[in-house]
């Protein structure tokens, strides 16, 4: 890669010449400005972004952590935090796994929205210690560096429960997420105390990770169990779609003998049939927040906590008993 140090050597003059002229600034006439820029043009010179953020000491640039990106969750997520970051001149980028856990400690980015089980907690403590501006979306954390933007998924998971209790089921199944998920271990919680209120109801749990096929595997578990019309909880939308998949090539129906309500409300739970009763709440709202709360970290404006607000869509899905 061609440096400052090549283009100095090459025009005759110092270091310090033709980075004043990169730079334009008003310490080198034209004619050598001109000569020196031509010769960065021929010898295809390109900036180090690395060293220019360092003097600066800004990249306008944000990351976004994400456990992974498969399913069709994050898209209005991303969207409504692309959006506000482009209106204030930041770009971001989408991060996963360990490796890029060096952005922040080397300044490649201006700050982070963590929505990363895998990412520790005390590593992000770590960050903030030494100064790094950070949102979490996924846990709760209190540092005057970092700001919290949670979903409020105790009243989301109490909706869904009272739902299907006043709809008359009287046996319940509910398909868990992963336990490195907060959002799974709050909706959980709130789901173990919600069925304390209905001392008729038989409640189980089944083992899932928020993806279509574990919905498919705790579909099957609840054909081989079935005896009567049950009520399942799926604690996101991507599980409750795999228990329609699976109930699809079985003499059992969506709605009649299985009544599911999910969590999330993806685009596709409004297309399926029949319609997917669900947890709705704004994720373009909650991307835009997150990227909100974590500008005015970096200009050092005072934040508070916010919560993202829930509310129950009716569905088909669902039916009385």
């Amino acid at each position: 890669m061609v440096s400052i140090k090549d283009i100095a050597k090459k025009a005759g003059v110092s270091i310090s010449t033709v980075s004043y002229a990169l730079n334009g600034s008003p310490k080198v006439t034209k004619e050598t400005s001109a000569r020196i820029l031509a010769i960065a043009k021929e010898l295809n010179y390109i900036p180090s972004a690395a060293a220019r953020s360092l003097k600066k000491r800004e990249t306008k640039i944000i990351g976004i952590y994400l456990t992974d990106y498969s399913g069709a969750f994050y898209g209005q997520l991303l969207q409504g935090m692309m959006e506000t970051l482009s209106e204030n001149g930041y770009e971001l980028i989408v991060c996963s796994g360990k490796e890029s856990h060096r952005f922040l400690p080397e300044r490649m980015i201006d700050g982070a929205i963590i929505l990363d089980a895998t990412y520790k907690t005390e590593e992000l403590l770590s960050h903030a210690e030494r100064g790094h501006k950070l949102v979490v979306m996924d846990r709760r954390m209190d540092h005057p560096n970092i700001s919290q933007v949670l979903l409020d998924n105790k009243a989301g998971a109490t909706l869904a429960i009272d739902y299907l209790a006043e709809k008359g089921h009287q046996k319940i199944y509910v398909v868990k997420g992963p336990d490195v998920s907060f959002d799974a271990m709050q909706r959980l919680e709130a789901v173990q105390k919600a069925v304390q209120r209905y001392s008729h109801i038989e409640y189980i749990e089944l083992h899932g990770d928020f993806n279509k096929s574990s919905g498919e595997d705790a579909a099957k578990q609840i054909h081989q169990d079935f005896s009567e019309p049950v009520g399942v909880f799926c604690l996101n939308d991507e599980m409750a779609i795999g228990m329609y998949n699976y109930f699809s090539r079985t003499n059992l129906r969506v709605g009649v003998d299985v009544h599911i309500i999910g969590f999330d409300n993806i685009e596709v739970s409004q297309y399926i049939q029949p319609r997917l009763a669900t947890i709705n709440y704004s994720k373009h709202k909650w991307g835009a927040l997150a990227s909100e709360l974590l500008l005015n970290l970096i200009k050092k404006q005072k934040n508070e906590h916010e919560r993202i607000n829930v509310s129950l869509i009716e569905g088909d899905s669902v039916r009385k008993r």
